[in-house]
């Protein structure tokens, strides 16, 4: 069994190997959670430019997102969009989707001047990117178009809630780099 560290590297360079071993390992979902933590807190740090309160509302949203991210994912993957071998809970995708996170630890270079928008644009398509991995690992999908499908759902509706609770919190448009 690969070390956390490991773990973290391995899911960011979308090794499909990784993400079979955290979706077999239930133990791992503290490790997720820091996975999620790191790159929250990184996009807090990220933002940290447009005030102390965005920070803290970009990090809720991103534990936020995670979970229903996760949920939604795991309700298209498993009753709308099943191939005949799919079979996931809802703790395989949450540790899985956790790790795919990892990429959203570079927000924190959101913090230099005019690169916050390009450092959030190059994060969360890596981390898109890794979850379509996560996903068709999580869910067994034996096609990489219909994780594509399943996380291109999951992903507006993650940004769509990430972004109203950044709006609701009062936050203005931190969450696009602005």
């Amino acid at each position: 069994m690969a070390s956390f560290v490991e773990r973290v590297v391995g899911a960011a360079r979308l090794d499909a190997k990784v993400y079979e071993e955290v979706e077999a390992d239930p133990t791992a979902m503290s490790q997720a959670m820091a996975v999620v933590a790191a790159a929250a807190a990184a996009s807090g740090v990220g933002s940290f430019g447009s005030g102390a309160v965005t920070a803290v509302g970009v990090m809720v949203a991103g534990f936020v997102g995670w979970f229903v991210w996760a949920l939604l994912t795991w309700l298209i993957g498993t009753k709308v969009l099943p191939e005949p071998g799919t079979s996931a809970d809802l703790g395989q995708l949450l540790r899985t989707l956790g790790f795919s996170a990892a990429p959203g630890v570079l927000n924190v270079l959101g913090i230099v001047p005019l690169l916050g928008g390009v450092v959030w644009l190059v994060a969360m398509v890596w981390q898109l990117a890794a979850m379509v991995v996560a996903v068709r690992q999580a869910l067994d999908y034996r096609s990489t178009g219909r994780a594509v499908l399943v996380c291109f759902v999951g992903w507006i509706v993650y940004l769509a809630i990430s972004i109203g609770i950044t709006l609701v919190m009062g936050l203005g448009s931190s969450m696009l780099g602005g």
